[in-house]
């Protein structure tokens, strides 16, 4: 790990260039393991959010450059960028672990899973079909895919670069720009990724990053008339929030990823030594920070007294 990297993008990432927030505030993103300030990034609040969706309508005109591209050239991009993340896994790791406060194995992991996912979606472009259906009479009837608009997009801490691909991923598979807020803990390696997504050669307005606070921009991002649909992993509280938003405003489309309480079921004809390190990874990986961490185990009763002496130790 580069302990003494620099940080390289703190703006706002809208319309394929990085700018100052509209109110011209910032706010400190903090190295968790240290408790210092790392450094200052734009805060996005609403009329940012405003002038991302300007930029990602354009991208989604008509006739646009974005619109215009076969669903193979929309693949190529997404490959693309999942190579660039590939070749910047150094530095990319070494901000995530500066930022996250993960270890730098874990985060190299991360982006592994990351590029993977981008090249999963790459794939699936040009693969969204419709159908044709039978009917009687002179008629010809048949189902048309198509993007359904903008889609606004806010991503939590515990994995940020994870978590953006993700959102990212089927989002631009199926062609709609998107407008992403990082958690405010962690926007450094969002930004460095929507730098990737130029050098990849990804149109104007096709993608926009904006840090800031749930209140002000994740709450205008769910509020927003021309967002089309809203991704979001959080608490749930928050999702209720969203989703009273998504109805009050244009019934847009929502899809939740919140908190849960997954079990993990030990039988007693199991191999409980193993079943030992299954429960510790289930609850611990990423320091118990999961929404589908197992929180909950059910261990069949004849095999209790060695799970409970095997925990110990551990």
């Amino acid at each position: 790990m580069a302990r003494n990297i620099s940080v390289k993008f703190t703006k706002l990432f809208i319309n394929n260039a990085f700018v100052d927030a509209v109110s011209g505030k910032t706010f400190p993103t903090i190295n968790p393991a240290t408790e210092t300030k790392i450094t200052d990034v734009a805060e996005a609040d609403k009329a940012d959010v405003d002038r991302a969706v300007e930029a990602a309508k354009s991208a989604f005109k008509r006739g646009s450059v974005w619109r215009n591209l076969d669903a193979s050239a929309r693949g190529k991009l997404i490959y693309k960028l999942a190579e660039l993340i590939d070749s910047n896994v150094p530095y990319l790791a070494s901000l995530e672990s500066l930022d996250n406060g993960k270890p730098y194995e874990d985060s190299v992991f991360d982006l592994g899973c990351a590029s993977d996912t981008f090249r999963y979606f790459a794939g699936w472009c040009d693969k969204i079909e419709g159908s044709t259906i039978p009917s009687d009479g002179p008629y010809f009837t048949y189902t048309r895919k198509e993007p359904v608009g903008i889609v606004g997009q806010i991503i939590p801490w515990n994995y940020p670069v994870l978590m953006l691909a993700w959102k990212w991923g089927p989002a631009l598979a199926a062609g709609c720009p998107v407008v992403l807020k990082p958690a405010e803990q962690t926007p450094l390696t969002a930004l460095f990724v929507a730098n990737l997504t130029k050098e990849a050669g990804f149109p104007d307005g096709v993608i926009n990053v904006l840090p800031g606070y749930g209140p002000t921009a994740g709450a205008a991002i769910a509020h927003h008339p021309d967002i089309s649909k809203v991704a979001f992993t959080g608490s749930t509280e928050v999702g209720h929030s969203i989703m009273a938003a998504a109805a009050a405003s244009n019934l847009k489309r929502v899809s939740l990823e919140l908190g849960g309480k997954s079990p993990l079921v030990i039988c007693a004809d199991a191999e409980l030594d193993m079943a030992v390190e299954v429960a510790h990874n289930a609850i611990f990986a990423n320091h118990g920070q999961n929404c589908c961490a197992g929180r909950r185990g059910d261990v069949q009763q004849s095999a209790e007294l060695h799970q409970v002496r095997c925990r110990a130790r551990r």
